[in-house]
Parts: structure tokens; C-alpha cells; sequence
């Protein structure tokens, strides 16, 4: 058999060079789309992540929410950390009610609800509500949520579009006079917010009956109490949710709010 001659040596040798850039070619491009792969889930996860903890953080959990909480978000480093610890320069003072009380009436079409704002107990909730109530923002708003569950029961409002939204730009704290033990009475009327001690808006909830709200992520401000009127809030509460088979959702009976004053 005849030898090879140099030049078809050569030719194989250049061939198996360009074979082997070819490989590491391929290679690399596989790397970069792997990456590439890795860092859309790595992202997507994280999407995920933040978007459990809005939506079981979102506003005033209900009792099935913060069961996920305990059994889905018990690291710590899970947990939302205020984003901010100062309020925006469209949030009234605390001086605006410090050491104030302010009474006046919620008037729902269901009825009339008395309530008394304590500006010496949670002022910076109290100037922020007795401002919006002021400058009519509850007129025409809704209450958007009933919680009918064995320990807790609560109606909320004050969504500025009626489903639950918060205005980002409408955000303050800190929480103030918070129950330790998690409850809130009977008649209680707290301050809603979501994952941040500091992400307030212009949602609140009356507790219709004493309830008992986990305190994991801070707790919900106490700003005052229903004076008269709790039997309005009782009835729709009576008429349960929207769905049936459901705790925790819109009110059966439509609730809006004519107007909210306070003295």
C-alpha cells in the first residue's frame, strides 16, 4: 500500500483542526443558549416568586392566605421588606390629627354606619383618612370584600377602582397601634395594606365580628371603631359572598359608599 503522500497528510491535518473549531463552535453556542435558558428561568421564578407574595400578601389576608403564608413563606428572607420607610409629599402629617378624635358616619346605601376616628392612637392613619374623607374620595367608592371565615370577619373599602387596587403613587406608614395578640374586636376599623409596613393606601376594613388576624407581617393599624350602626354591616355580612362555595370575595349585596364625614 503506498504512503501517504505530505500534501494529503497535511490536508487530513488541516481538516481535523477545522473539525475541532467546528466542535468548540458548537459547543460555546450551546453554553450561550443554556445560559440564556437558565437566566429566563431563573427570572421567571423569581416573577413567580414576587408575584405569590403580592397576591397572598395583597391588602388584608384572609385566613386561607395566610395558611399559604406559613406553609409556603416561612424564610424570613421570602418575606417582603418595607420597599420605603418614608411617605410620599402627598401624605397629610401626623400633626394634622395628633391628639384628635374625629367623629361622623360612613353613609352606605345599606345604611348608616357611626364610626370615631382616634388620632391619639394611630395619627398618621388618622390624618390620612380624615384628609381623603375630607376631600370626598370615599364618595361613590365600594366595598369590595367580605371575609366570612370561622375567626375572622371583615368588610372592606376604599379601593380606588372597586376591585381591590391600590394607588402606587397613594402609599405611606408606619403601621401604628397594632394588637399584639391579633385581635381585633368587634367594630374595629383597621387600616388594609399590602406586603410593606409601609404600602397603606386608602383601604380599610371593619371588623363585623372580634377577629383574629395573624400579626406574622406587622400587623394592620387600628385607627377607630363603629359607634353605632355595626347591625348594617352584620346584614350584609349575613348575605355572604358572591360565591357561595367561598369565604372570602365580593359582597352578595352591592356596597357603596354615598359619603363618608367626619367632625
Amino acid at each position: 500500500m503506498a504512503r501517504n503522500s505530505p500534501d494529503r497528510e497535511a490536508r487530513r491535518r488541516i481538516a481535523r483542526m477545522e473539525a475541532k473549531r467546528d466542535l468548540r463552535r458548537q459547543q460555546l453556542v450551546r453554553r450561550k443558549r443554556d445560559n440564556i435558558a437558565a437566566g429566563v428561568a431563573i427570572a421567571a421564578l423569581v416573577a413567580g416568586s414576587v408575584a405569590v407574595q403580592l397576591t397572598v400578601f395583597a391588602d388584608n389576608p384572609t385566613p386561607s392566605q395566610m395558611e399559604q403564608v406559613r406553609q409556603g413563606l416561612e424564610d424570613p428572607a421570602a418575606v417582603p421588606s418595607p420597599s420605603s420607610s418614608a411617605n410620599a409629599a402627598n401624605i397629610p402629617s401626623p400633626e394634622v390629627a395628633a391628639d384628635k378624635v374625629f367623629s361622623g358616619t360612613i353613609a352606605t346605601n345599606e345604611g348608616d354606619i357611626g364610626v370615631e376616628l382616634d388620632g391619639k392612637a394611630a395619627p398618621q392613619a388618622t390624618a390620612v383618612f380624615s384628609t381623603l374623607a375630607k376631600d370626598g374620595f370615599f364618595d361613590g367608592k365600594t366595598c369590595h370584600r367580605l371575609t366570612t371565615a370561622t375567626s375572622m370577619g371583615v368588610l372592606q373599602c376604599g379601593s380606588v377602582d372597586g376591585t381591590g387596587s391600590g394607588d402606587p403613587e397613594y402609599q405611606w406608614g408606619p403601621v401604628e397601634n397594632t394588637p399584639e395578640d391579633g385581635l381585633y374586636p368587634a367594630g374595629t376599623i383597621a387600616v388594609a395594606r399590602g406586603a410593606s409596613t409601609y404600602s397603606n393606601g386608602t383601604q380599610f376594613f371593619i371588623a363585623w365580628k372580634d377577629s383574629t388576624i395573624p400579626q406574622d407581617t406587622g400587623g394592620y393599624t387600628i385607627m377607630g371603631k363603629v359607634t353605632e350602626g355595626l347591625d348594617v354591616i352584620e346584614q350584609i355580612a349575613a348575605g355572604g359572598v358572591e360565591d357561595a362555595k367561598s369565604q372570602d370575595g365580593p359582597p352578595k349585596i352591592p356596597v357603596t359608599i354615598k359619603s363618608f364625614t367626619l367632625q
